[in-house]
């Protein structure tokens, strides 16, 4: 099968799937109209090896207990060396149902009620939930953004308050989101450093590993000298490969005692991960996709084209961060003059729903986070009505 423009220009149908982004949205909205540009997963089918394999679990009949096992782990580590140059050893992957959950977990165990817990802010909601939901302290080191809207890392206040015992930890994202940042080696060398020099287990969220765009590269936390030690790497096939609702995301940790700690608190908490179906669609993710893959990054590439050529020419006053990794766009709307709870109101009076800059904090303001993982037509149709409002 070629995996071209006319393949992904299809789509799919996904209302009247209980879809929280088409269904939840029209639930919440009530307006038929509505365009989704919000959660991040993707209106394009799962890759033909995964839907033939869920169909192969169906068509057994039985779906019992079901364990996970060295074909699981390998398909995640032949995966991560072959796309990623990462070569994690044997029995340094641990499975979870979701990399949030894994997020909570590590919150959980590598620090104490208590602590604080840095993180980069505007940033990805569920990492301040994290935080505060088990009882650790929020400590913020808001990113850096240059006259393009290029986001950077502080790393001097970020060591301050390492080094005062403010924060005891780091939760990173990378590549991250919202700001579309694919972090350089030297980047992720000084994080590390910094860690190592305060002894701060580093919490590192890498599920958007798999959409960086040329001639950038993803280099995981575990692949830097020295992070090892410390280090905690979170990913899932969920997002590449579209396959969130099945609940399926690892947990690599190359320290061991670490991972026997995090593998203590997992089973303490009751956390399982061995759904049939998730499991066998991760293998198949993992080892039979790499065609499919290729074809939607490409994709995904010119539809970040096109967003930049129209908000250029009928959006002079939105600011797009330079979108180097992940499928969602962070538009800076400040220009614009208007309050936050105004713009969101008027983005949805043009039948429009993208994230609102403040679920990922204060530093959000002013900002609209735009998923461009859809067919070219619906992203058209988006940014005809976003102009709207913000041409």
């Amino acid at each position: 099968m070629e995996y071209d423009r006319a393949y992904f220009d299809a789509g799919v149908y996904r209302i009247g799937t209980d879809c929280e982004k088409w269904d939840g949205m029209h639930s919440e909205t009530g307006d038929p109209d509505m365009i989704p540009m919000w959660v991040a997963d993707m209106d394009f089918p799962s890759p033909p090896a995964v839907q033939h394999t869920l169909a192969d679990v169906l068509a057994h009949g039985t779906w019992g207990y079901t364990i996970s096992g060295e074909a699981d782990e390998k398909a995640l580590r032949d995966y991560w060396a072959r796309r990623h140059g990462l070569n994690i050893p044997a029995g340094a992957v641990l499975m979870s149902p979701c990399v949030v959950t894994g997020l909570r977990l590590c919150v959980r165990t590598l620090t104490q009620p208590g602590d604080g817990v840095l993180i980069n802010p505007p940033v990805y909601g569920p990492f301040f939930a994290s935080i505060r939901d088990n009882g650790r302290r929020i400590v913020e080191s808001p990113l850096r953004t240059d006259e393009s809207g290029r986001y950077t890392l502080d790393l001097a206040d970020m060591e301050e308050k390492l080094a005062s015992g403010e924060a005891r930890a780091v939760m990173f994202c990378s590549p991250h989101n919202p700001c579309g940042r694919a972090w350089t080696r030297e980047e992720l060398e000084a994080l590390v450093a910094l860690c190592r020099r305060y002894a701060a287990p580093l919490i590192c969220d890498e599920i958007h590993a798999d959409f960086v765009f040329a001639p950038h590269t993803h280099h995981s936390v575990l692949s830097v000298e020295g992070a090892q030690a410390i280090s905690v790497m979170l990913c899932a096939a969920s997002k590449t490969f579209n396959i969130a609702g099945l609940q399926q995301s690892a947990i690599v940790c190359l320290n061991e005692e670490m991972r026997g700690n995090l593998e203590r608190e997992m089973n303490a908490c009751g956390v399982k991960s061995g759904n049939a179906f998730a499991l066998a669609a991760t293998r198949a993710a993992y080892t039979g996709c790499d065609a499919w893959l290729d074809g939607l990054i490409d994709y995904l590439a010119q539809n970040r084209d096109f967003v930049l050529r129209y908000a250029k020419e009928h959006m002079p006053r939105v600011r797009i961060a330079p979108l180097e990794a992940t499928y969602l766009m962070w538009l800076d709307c400040r220009a614009l003059g208007m309050e936050q709870e105004q713009l969101m109101k008027a983005l949805l009076g043009a039948h429009v729903k993208v994230n609102d800059g403040l679920f990922f904090g204060e530093h959000g303001r002013g900002f609209v986070r735009l998923n461009i993982g859809c067919p070219r037509a619906q992203l058209e149709a988006a940014m005809e009505r976003l102009a709207t409002v913000l041409g």
